[in-house]
């Protein structure tokens, strides 16, 4: 079997194991491929063509019984077709090796989920300043096609942690791209984008006149001209979650044309080509930043009620619908769909932590105030109010400790709250203690 190009004692580490199963996708990718010919493969493949029933196969069994295998393999060096030592043995990639690389084991899914964890939790605490869109692929996914591989073609894997990304670089071509579509109207609406440039704007004692692609995007200068404009708009790299990868195959027919330099013709021989992509149904989570002192302090018209949000809601949706991410979207691949589902998920994660921040602010006492008040509230809308219910209950329990409460303006919340509640409770009778009490508190409200 062809062997990785690495330290013998690595094939048979006790964590690695000997098919790097173990190992991140990115080092299976890369660095621990086994498809580099070693002695034992070029042995077998002696013996194998030695077993045939053909005068060459003959010559083979005479020479490997004469003279041994190392007379053999000098032999059959001199065919093309037979893998020389450390040469790429194209029979074992077309086999094991692609297996092997399409898998992720707990690991890899643990680490692409707590770096997604991460980014949601540094999103949350970064407030209006983020933009946070939730898609579902719906084709497979591939980037990074062009890096050089030696299975012709490569896959952009986030290092150190050798796991597939979308690089945040990737992201914003593709949204400036749909927001310059939408501003040009070529698919009618164009989704409140504008190309004019309406802004202006001094970098370095010059003045420049940007549209609004180009202040939240950002502006190369013309050759020769070093007076570019950093957008506003930070994006983050996306880590989709997934399974498993997906082995796809591209069949070029006219390799003597594009690579030989011969005349192009019907009779080429096809050569099909694998290549690492993300299945469909992956999750994608695309994070933006916005700088809002900046935004606000260059177009303060950008930046009021949200509309940087949605300017680029509407180039997300284009970008879904029409243009795709990552590679090969022309003949379909990256193409995605928002994800509703997701969304609602995360907003109730930010209404959670909000209250939990809102909470962890509050005293002991105004947290006893709270809890009541989201109890009766509750229980009043679902038209659960008793007069020994659990409302009635921690009313009195409340009561109790407001008594012995020093600050003025905590046991005055407390009696407006029981005197609110005491409306609706539907007791068969006046409860005097409990009126009297009350009172009391009530007597320190201003």
């Amino acid at each position: 079997m062809p062997r990785a190009a690495v330290p013998r004692y690595l094939g048979t580490d006790f964590y690695l194991g000997t098919d790097f199963q173990e190992a991140s996708p990115g080092l299976r990718f890369t660095y621990y491929l086994p498809i580099w010919t070693e002695r034992a493969d070029q042995e077998r493949e002696v013996k194998h063509l030695a077993r045939r029933r053909s005068e060459e196969a003959k010559e083979l069994h005479h020479i490997l019984r004469e003279n041994g295998m190392d007379a053999a393999i000098a032999h059959m060096h001199r065919r093309k077709s037979f893998p020389k030592l450390w040469e790429k043995n194209d029979f074992a990639a077309s086999r094991t090796v692609w297996k092997n690389l399409s898998g992720l084991n707990k690991e890899d899914r643990r680490r692409i989920e707590a770096l997604r964890e991460r980014q949601d939790a540094l999103a949350q605490s970064m407030g209006e300043g983020i933009f946070t869109a939730f898609a579902t692929s719906t084709a497979p996914f591939t980037t990074g096609l062009g890096n050089e591989h030696p299975l012709e073609n490569g896959f952009a894997f986030l290092w150190p942690h050798g796991l597939p990304y979308l690089p945040g670089s990737g992201v914003k071509g593709v949204l400036r791209r749909a927001a310059q579509e939408l501003a040009q109207g070529l698919w009618g609406e164009n989704g409140g984008w504008d190309d004019e440039p309406r802004h202006e704007i001094t970098v370095n004692k010059k003045t420049l006149h940007l549209s609004d692609i180009e202040l939240l995007f950002g502006k190369e200068p013309p050759p020769g001209d070093s007076n570019h404009f950093r957008g506003c708009l930070e994006f983050w790299d996306v880590y989709p979650q997934m399974d498993r990868l997906l082995v796809e195959i591209m069949t070029p027919h006219q390799k003597h044309y594009y690579q030989d330099g011969e005349p192009p013709h019907d009779c080429g021989q096809p050569n099909p080509i694998k290549f690492l992509t993300v299945p469909p149904g992956a999750a994608f989570t695309f994070h933006v930043v916005c700088d809002l002192h900046r935004l606000t302090r260059l177009a303060r018209q950008l930046s009021e009620d949200g509309r940087w949000r949605k300017l680029l809601a509407t180039a997300f949706e284009h970008a879904f619908q029409w243009l795709g991410f990552g590679a090969k979207t022309a003949v379909g691949y990256g193409v995605m769909v928002r994800d509703e589902q997701a969304e609602r998920a995360a907003e109730e994660r930010r209404r959670q932590a909000e209250e939990a921040a809102r909470r962890q602010a509050m005293s002991p006492e105004e947290q006893q105030i709270d809890d009541l008040r989201r109890r009766y509230e509750n229980e009043k809308a679902k038209g659960n109010l008793t007069a020994n219910g659990q409302v009635s209950e921690q009313r009195l329990r409340l009561l109790e400790a407001a008594l012995k409460w020093q600050d003025p303006k905590l046991r005055c919340q407390a009696g407006k709250l029981l005197q609110e509640i005491a409306k609706d409770l539907p007791w068969p009778r006046r409860r005097r203690n409990e009126a009297n009490e009350q009172q009391q508190l009530l007597e320190d409200c201003p």
